[in-house]
């Protein structure tokens, strides 16, 4: 057997899921199972499945033909990726239809596989499930807007609440409200007006699931300039998202910026997307809408894992395996994680929870860049932060860890470097971020990106009112006017007399 390149982890067997919905049947293949997924392979087609299932009863009878095609392809793929399990999942066109065991027991001949078909109490545990695996911590209401139906339930860090499924899928709506948007929103919001659970979100946040909500949050994107067109942990202001899901909702498109990075097939469902969500930020009153890309595949994922990694921080365990494959000492990058945590104590920084996340995450990146060239390492760790599939940290937070290292490459004092990423740090995580790439860029020099030298290295008082960095003798040979350079340009940025000494 051909082993693993070096680009990927070598104790990991790639996992297939196929989820069969009733707008699009997807295969996802991902690296293994682990707290943080990563997707080695994703396709999907838009079959539609569900398309008049309202009216007939039935699958579409086409959907049914296209889905089986693209079946034996995802079955070929799958075990072209080297997947060791194949698991597929089917939803609401498949549970609800007069011919859907036929479906599921052609499709299990295709695929080679039984397939569970899931109730819609397991949808909406599943995508709960999802969004706990992908937030640090979730806390508010789940929505899973698929083709056939909306699955509302409850989420409070790990423990899932109250759920309740709608018929308010979007081609469901389509179907009942015979495609007119004004009959849609009366069938939306007398359904919703059922979903006593809604008003327990008040004043939280409401997670936005499916494939229609990430269109549409794109859409926002695009009409708000937004500068980073990362999906996950989107948020989109409540108040100030309200005219723009009115116009969605009136399918006034055609003209909207990102109107083309909708596909065509998607677009007929966004005003029934906007009309749901309009209708339940009216009953629930939420904190913020907030986009999840992850959902019931990620959640059934997620299930797989042992209970002993559920609690694990998504954001760290990604770090750390991007730093296994791209740093030159993971063990160094730890080595900082934890050095920096004590110097921000000793330069009187406090840290809140998830500063203290985002810092440690930072500094287990700070060598993701080292082969590129000098001039570029800032800008690629920079674009590599920003833009990678990381959960657990909101937009924010990418911001202060990819500008961390952005400094910790080119410097401190550059005020036109990465204009949009600093428009979505706050002016305390601009702060931090500036003060751990400085601290970043002295210790780097004593330590040559090697373990060992860091956790000997400590802040002292000094009689001046400021701090020394104090080196063991042993280590005095790495002392020198480029690190006394770099001393004091951290001491410029925090306004304290800095100095070194050897002991010992």
């Amino acid at each position: 057997m051909i082993a693993n390149s070096q680009g990927r982890l070598q104790n990991r067997q790639p996992i297939s899921i196929i989820d069969i919905g009733s707008n699009s049947v997807r295969l996802v293949v991902y690296e293994g199972i682990a707290r943080a997924p990563t997707v080695l392979f994703n396709e999907k087609m838009l079959a539609g499945l569900g398309k008049g299932l309202v009216s007939t009863g039935r699958l579409d009878p086409d959907a049914v033909r296209r889905s089986m095609e693209e079946f034996r392809r995802f079955r070929a793929l799958s075990e072209q990726a080297g997947s060791t399990e194949l698991h597929v999942i089917a939803t609401a066109a498949a549970r609800e239809a007069d011919n859907g065991a036929d479906f599921i027991q052609r499709a299990e001949e295709v695929l080679g596989t039984e397939i569970r078909v899931l109730s819609g109490r397991e949808e909406a545990y599943y995508s709960a499930l999802g969004v706990i695996s992908g937030f640090h911590p979730a806390d508010g209401i789940v929505g899973d807007l698929g083709g056939g139906s909306l699955e509302l339930v409850d989420v409070r860090g790990e423990a899932i609440g109250d759920g309740i499924t709608l018929p308010l899928g979007g081609l469901r709506l389509q179907d009942m409200s015979k495609g007119s948007i004004l009959a849609a929103g009366r069938i939306a919001r007398s359904e919703l007006a059922r979903a006593d659970l809604l008003k327990q979100g008040e004043g939280r946040n409401f997670y936005c699931v499916g494939g229609t909500w990430r269109n549409l949050a794109r859409l926002h994107m695009h009409a708000t300039g937004y500068p980073l067109h990362v999906m996950h942990h989107y948020q989109m202001d409540v108040a100030a998202s309200s005219a723009f899901l009115k116009r969605v909702a009136r399918g006034d498109i055609d003209k909207m910026k990102g109107i083309e990075r909708v596909s065509k097939n998607r677009r007929g469902l966004l005003a029934y997307g906007a009309t749901v969500l309009n209708h339940i930020t009216a009953v629930m009153k939420p904190k913020s809408i907030v986009i999840s890309a992850l959902g019931v595949r990620e959640g059934y994922l997620y299930s797989l894992l042992p209970d002993d990694e559920k609690p694990t921080d998504p954001l760290i365990s990604s770090s750390e395996e991007l730093a296994l494959l791209r740093a030159r000492s993971v063990r160094h990058a730890h080595e900082l994680a934890d050095w920096t945590g004590a110097a921000f104590a000793a330069f009187g920084v406090d840290e809140t929870e998830d500063e203290a996340r985002y810092r440690r995450a930072a500094c287990l990146l700070a060598d993701i860049g080292w082969r590129a060239h000098p001039d570029y390492r800032g800008t690629q760790s920079l674009n590599i932060i920003a833009h990678g599939a990381f959960i657990g940290v909101d937009h924010p937070g990418r911001a202060y860890i990819a500008l961390a290292n952005l400094f910790r490459h080119e410097g401190l004092f550059d005020e036109a470097a990465a204009p949009q990423i600093r428009a979505l740090a706050t002016p305390r995580y601009l702060e931090r971020a500036r003060l751990l790439g400085g601290i970043l860029r002295v210790v780097y020099l004593f330590s040559a990106s090697m373990p060992g030298v860091i956790p000997q290295l400590r802040w002292e008082e000094n009689d001046r009112g400021g701090l020394t960095l104090v080196i063991p003798k042993s280590h005095a040979g790495l002392m020198g006017e480029r690190p006394d350079g770099r001393l004091q340009q951290l001491a410029r940025i925090t306004g304290k007399l800095l100095d070194m000494r050897a002991e010992g």
